[in-house]
């Protein structure tokens, strides 16, 4: 059973867009407290147009709408480097349940020439585009604009952490990001709790920013093990903490279960951007987060590391190569 999220707090983030030292740390103290209480938040005044959301919506139908073979072209299992197209069944994010109910494409950015290691081998790769008019112009201004967004916001967090507002930045600027589409079919019957659109799990990486069509069917878990819709608001991203950033926090900022379950009747779109590390980025507790009281909870990984382990969990033909 779920309630209406009327716990989920809803953050302007235009006065830490103003470039005002104040207005950023008004808006840190607000998702700080959204990262340790729910670790989920919708994010409105961000920045990104409008326009732009609706036309990746557009590309992402146009894509799902092409005939399987097309997709299958493009299969992550051929691709690689995280990249490409994941039909349905091909992933378990609750091992728990049946298989997700759902198909996705996954891009990222192209790597620069010293990238090609094995270091980033499986996180960081080259884009294989549809031979679909204006996709690629369209999904790579998203993607653009929603990694400017994702440093913005770990401005935020580094203030909230007693940090240097940059101090994120080195660590970021050849991120592991994500952008992905996603398709669920309407859920065939009753609801009866064996499969989901997406299982319950949490994010591997530092952030998500997610726009949802208004079919609905995001689901969070709050602390007390009651789950909570999260429906689209206009003009809003749904905004939540990762792992990753969990980890580099010691357990300060909270990585929350969430779930999908369409049960709209119709088709459910969704975009969701994650916003991984740079590959190399060394994740151990941040400055500020560790005590006597709380020593460090994780020993140290590379982003890229991290990020493997989890996806090695998800993916069957992952699985199948190890």
């Amino acid at each position: 059973m779920t309630v209406p999220a009327a716990d989920l707090p809803i953050i302007d983030f235009a006065p830490a867009r103003s470039g005002d030292k104040e207005g950023l740390r008004l808006v840190a103290g607000q998702i700080g407290a959204a990262a340790r209480e729910i670790g989920f938040f919708y994010l409105r005044d961000h920045g990104v147009a409008e326009e732009l959301v609706d036309e990746t919506y557009a590309a992402a139908a146009a894509f799902f709408a092409l005939p399987s073979s097309a997709k299958e072209a493009l299969s992550i299992a051929r691709v690689g480097n995280n990249r490409g197209y994941a039909g349905f069944g091909t992933e378990s994010l609750d091992p728990a349940t049946l298989a997700d109910a759902k198909e996705a494409f996954n891009l990222g950015r192209e790597p620069e020439p010293d990238e090609l290691h094995r270091e980033v081998q499986d996180s960081v790769g080259g884009n294989q585009w549809p031979e679909l008019a204006g996709f690629q112009q369209t999904t790579s201004a998203y993607y653009r604009a929603m990694r400017q967004l994702g440093e913005d916001l770990h401005r935020a967090f580094a203030v909230d952490l007693g940090l240097a507002p940059d101090y994120f930045q080195p660590m970021i600027d050849r991120p592991m990001a994500t952008l992905r589409l996603l398709h669920y079919p309407p859920h065939p019957g009753q609801f009866d709790g064996t499969r989901f659109g997406a299982g319950a799990h949490t994010d591997y990486g530092n952030l998500t920013l997610l726009t949802q069509s208004d079919a609905g069917g995001l689901e969070v878990r709050k602390r007390n093990g009651e789950w909570i819709s999260a429906p689209p608001l206009p003009g809003t991203f749904v905004c939540n903490i990762g792992d990753c950033l969990m980890r580099w926090s010691n357990d300060i900022y909270v990585s929350t279960p969430h779930r999908v379950v369409n049960r709209s009747g119709r088709e459910r779109y969704s975009i969701a951007f994650f916003f991984d590390a740079n590959p190399d980025a060394l994740v151990e507790c941040l400055p500020g987060c560790q005590s006597e009281d709380r020593p460090p909870l994780y020993p140290p990984i590379t982003a890229g590391n991290h990020l493997r382990e989890r996806l090695d969990a998800t993916y069957a033909h992952r699985q199948k190569r190890s």
